[in-house]
């Protein structure tokens, strides 16, 4: 694995339903390391949430562009494996803005992106489907100019934001008909939502997944393309160091993890 291009060819090969790729997220160089090590991985992804506070800043483009690219940078320089980045809502407020920024992006090393369709935080409301759809195709132009196939998982907030159904399923199977390579739907929460998005989206779904989710096997089984984990991986990585710090502060037995070799 030498170009970018080629990370990004990989890693559109790599989202097949039925054997999804897993993704658990990172937000710096040494997580990038530690996960790309692990067996079985085969792709990486960021998660905005954990870039921003590892930055001290609040999730929902609290980062500046340049900010988001840096890490994008120091990441995907980190591993050989391809990364795709969770790049929110492109840190612009137009689609020449998401090309132009989507294209400093390729230029930093990504070869996927995270993209998604709500304006504001918490997940609504989200931008009218014209827009959000141009988006989609802005980042997609910028990719055909790289000459760069930029996996783009489109993101769709409709359902997390309290929205309706038939609402998500059109903007899903519009941001596909754009370009993006799969559309990452937010708030299928249980097998019967999963189950229906799959049957009524002309292309590949990923989800958001933890311990409350539909079963990873049965994920699979139903044909899910990509399952990554968002914030989650920093709770879990931050609640190990707590109780580490925990123990270690009212001088009890040290963990076995102090002695791991990285």
């Amino acid at each position: 694995m030498t170009t970018t291009a080629e990370k990004a060819a990989l890693l559109s090969s790599l989202h097949v339903p039925g054997t999804p790729l897993i993704v658990t997220n990172v937000w710096d160089a040494v997580t990038a390391r530690i996960v790309a090590g692990a067996p079985g991985v085969k792709a990486l992804a960021t998660a905005s949430h954990a870039v921003s506070f590892a930055h001290g800043v609040a999730d929902g483009e609290g980062l500046s562009v340049e900010q988001a690219l840096e890490t994008a940078r120091i990441v995907s320089a980190a591993v050989d494996i391809p990364v795709s980045v969770d790049f929110e809502k492109g840190y612009s407020a137009d689609a020449a803005g998401v090309e132009a920024n989507v294209a400093r992006l390729i230029e930093a090393g990504a070869a996927g992106i995270n993209i998604e369709d709500s304006i504001g935080a918490p997940k609504a409301p989200t931008f009218p489907l014209d827009i959000a759809t141009d988006r989609v195709a802005a980042a997609r132009r910028a990719a055909v100019a790289t000459g760069v196939p930029l996996v783009i998982n489109a993101r769709v907030d409709t359902l997390a934001g309290g929205g309706e159904w038939d609402d998500a399923i059109e903007r899903a199977n519009s941001y596909l008909g754009a370009g993006a390579d799969v559309v990452f739907v937010l708030g299928l929460t249980t097998e019967e939502l999963v189950s229906r998005a799959l049957a009524e989206i002309d292309g590949k779904v990923s989800v958001i997944s933890g311990p409350s989710s539909v079963p990873l096997k049965r994920l699979a089984d139903l044909g899910v393309s990509r399952v990554s984990f968002g914030p989650g991986v920093l709770g879990l990585t931050l609640a190990h160091l707590q109780a580490a710090a925990t123990q270690l502060t009212a001088l009890g037995e040290y963990p076995e993890e102090l002695g791991f070799k990285y």
